[in-house]
């Protein structure tokens, strides 16, 4: 394996696969609840739709929906995160689009206490 590819191998195998993360607060509500715990991925692909962790730019660590892909106001590609439940919580509607790179893991799903899929 040449020495450039033996790198990215290394780098991308530091990563760690799955995690867990906690909802706090009713923003993803009826989908989600205040408690939850989440299987997360730190390497599956972000989708339209998709549940995901990301760090909004004040450090805030949040659970949201990937509703579309749009452009940062420094031109750098991101998502654009919802909250299920529109009145709760603090979104894209109030940030901005998140950089691809502040969009941490997507959601695989619950695992308690309700263990199960996360609805679409």
């Amino acid at each position: 394996m040449p020495h450039e590819d033996r790198a990215v191998h290394f780098r991308r195998n530091r990563v760690p696969r799955l995690g867990f993360a906690v909802v706090r607060g009713d923003s993803m509500l009826p989908s989600l609840r205040s408690g939850d715990r989440l299987l997360v991925s730190y390497r599956r692909e972000v989708r339209p739709g998709a549940v995901v962790v990301a760090r909004f730019a004040d450090g805030t660590l949040a659970v949201k929906r990937a509703s579309e892909r749009r452009t940062t106001s420094a031109g750098a590609s991101g998502w654009w995160l919802l909250s299920d439940n529109p009145g709760a919580g603090v979104d894209s509607r109030h940030r901005g689009p998140v950089p691809d790179e502040r969009v941490l893991a997507v959601v695989v799903g619950r695992v308690w206490p309700r263990p199960g899929a996360v609805p679409d």
